[in-house]
């Protein structure tokens, strides 16, 4: 299982100096190395310097490189206890001499430590606080393209099926379109495994703009998407070789989804549970095998 501190790194990487870049890569990638190495040693190895060292510590939320230090090796510990109970792969990249066995195990290796891993670094003050906005407002509009978007579809979903108003917007120009007539009875949910996809950031900012409360779902929580967000939620999954943009995003992007859906259903339980089984029965008979409506 990756360490808390590892994936924190990885979420800041794109945020960093290339110097900074340097040295979180020495802990994403040697993070119980790195936790018996001095801070002299470290900069050598990641080929930058103590000061930018103690810059990356700082830009983690640490005090100083003691603090960095003294968390990976308490990690480390829980990572080789966890590590000795289990025959899981410990790396789970893809390479060109791995059989189709081992490529199955590693895919689901990663896909089960981003679901793990999301689910352990959540905000649960921030999750209440995104639960009571979706819960209270008129509509919910969520905008996401590509991968994102499948995703965006599936919590318009989710929120039909509980008498919600909602909805999923993968085309600029509608998506433009919705956010110009939201307002502060409104939610805008934005959707972006980097955020930094424009076409989303456009329409949330245009929902802002008319007063619309702003919720970001990322992977790394210094982006553009977030500098526009009122609440931004994240994720913790980590893209391999010939996964771009791969299962393992969406995976972690729907257990996000799927808690600030439980969380607002739970706000309306009876009602929500009399809808869900409306909806059920309404499509009940589209099933082969199961008995069709009568009328």
């Amino acid at each position: 299982m990756t360490a808390e501190t590892v994936v924190r790194a990885r979420g800041l990487l794109p945020t960093l100096s290339p110097a900074e870049q340097r040295v979180a890569q020495v802990i994403i990638d040697e993070a119980a190395t790195a936790s018996r190495l001095t801070i002299t040693d470290l900069a050598e190895r990641a080929g930058s310097s103590e000061t930018t060292v103690i810059r990356f510590c700082r830009a983690m939320g640490f005090a100083g490189y003691s603090e960095l230090r003294l968390t990976l090796a308490t990690e480390a510990g829980r990572a080789s206890e966890a590590a000795a109970a289990s025959d899981e792969p410990v790396g789970s990249d893809i390479s060109e001499s791995d059989d189709l066995a081992q490529v199955v195990k590693k895919i689901a290796f990663a896909d089960a430590r981003a679901v793990e891993e999301t689910a352990s670094q959540i905000d649960i003050a921030v999750l209440e606080q995104v639960v009571d906005l979706v819960a209270g407002a008129r509509r919910v509009d969520i905008y996401g393209v590509g991968a994102s978007a499948f995703v965006a579809l599936d919590f318009q979903q989710k929120l039909f099926r509980i008498g919600r108003i909602a909805y999923a917007w993968s085309d600029t120009h509608l998506a433009l379109t919705s956010a110009a007539l939201l307002d502060e009875r409104d939610v805008a949910f934005g959707i972006s495994h980097t955020g930094t996809t424009t076409d989303t950031i456009d329409a949330f900012t245009e929902a802002k703009r008319h007063g619309a409360r702003t919720v970001a779902l990322t992977n790394f929580p210094k982006t553009p998407i977030t500098r526009v967000a009122d609440l931004v939620l994240t994720t913790a999954a980590r893209e391999t070789t010939f996964r771009s943009g791969a299962m393992a995003s969406r995976l972690a992007q729907l257990t996000v989804i799927d808690c600030v859906f439980v969380g607002v259903a739970q706000r309306t339980y009876q009602q929500t549970r009399t809808n869900l089984d409306v909806t059920y029965a309404a499509i009940r008979g589209r099933r082969l095998g199961t008995e069709r409506g009568r009328g």
